[in-house]
C-alpha cells in the first residue's frame, strides 16, 4: 500500500498483519478520494476506527490540515505511528489509543471529514453518526465517509445527514453522508 496523490504522493504505507483490520485498498482509496475531493483546502480529519491511518494520512497530503486517529488494537497503534513518522510532519496527526466509544467523550472541535470503517458496521455506523452530530462534531460542511460491505444497507437518513454518494467497489461499498 502506498499514499496515492499530493503532498506524501507515492510514499509507503505499512498495514497491520493478522485479521484485526482491513486497510482500505489503494484502489478503493483512490476513488474515494475521487468522490469527495480529491484535494483540500484546510480543515480537520477524524478516523475513529484507523487500521493502518492511511486513510487520515491521505487527507492530510491532499491538504486536510490536522487528523485525530482513534484505534484500539495495540498492534494497528505500532503501524499508525510508523506510518505517521513517515509523513515527517507529525504535529499534524494525534493518536488516540482507545475505543471509539471513549475518545467520543474525549473529542472537542468540529472535523469537516470523518471516516468510518468500523466492525460489525451498519449499527456502529448509526450510533457513532448520532453520537457524533449530539456531540457537536460536526462542521455544517462535513462529509463522513463510511465503508462497509456491499451487502450492508445503511438508511438513507441518519442524524441530520443525508446519502450524498453511495458506490460499490468489488466487495466493498462506500457511503458519502453530508447535511
Amino acid at each position: 500500500m502506498r499514499i496515492i496523490s499530493g503532498l506524501y504522493g507515492g510514499r509507503p504505507l505499512k498495514t497491520p498483519k493478522g485479521k484485526t483490520t482491513r486497510p482500505t485498498s489503494d484502489k478503493i482509496r483512490g476513488a474515494l478520494f475521487n468522490m469527495i475531493g480529491p484535494y483540500f483546502d484546510g480543515g480537520r480529519v477524524l478516523d475513529l476506527f484507523a487500521g493502518s491511518g492511511g486513510l487520515s494520512i491521505e487527507a492530510i497530503s491532499r491538504g486536510m490540515e490536522e487528523a485525530v486517529l482513534v484505534e484500539k488494537d495495540w498492534q494497528a497503534q505500532k503501524v499508525i505511528a510508523a506510518n505517521i513518522a513517515m509523513t515527517k510532519e507529525t504535529s499534524k496527526f494525534q493518536l488516540l489509543k482507545m475505543d471509539a466509544d471513549r475518545a467520543l467523550s474525549q473529542l472537542s472541535g468540529e472535523f469537516d471529514l470523518i471516516f468510518l470503517d468500523p466492525p460489525y458496521a451498519e449499527d456502529v455506523i448509526v450510533k457513532t453518526l448520532e453520537d457524533l452530530e449530539g456531540l457537536g462534531l460536526l462542521s455544517p460542511d462535513i462529509k463522513v465517509v463510511c465503508e462497509t460491505e456491499k451487502s450492508v444497507i445503511l438508511p438513507e437518513q441518519v442524524a441530520n445527514l443525508s446519502i450524498w454518494k453511495q458506490k460499490a467497489y468489488g466487495i466493498s461499498k462506500v457511503t458519502v453522508y453530508v447535511r
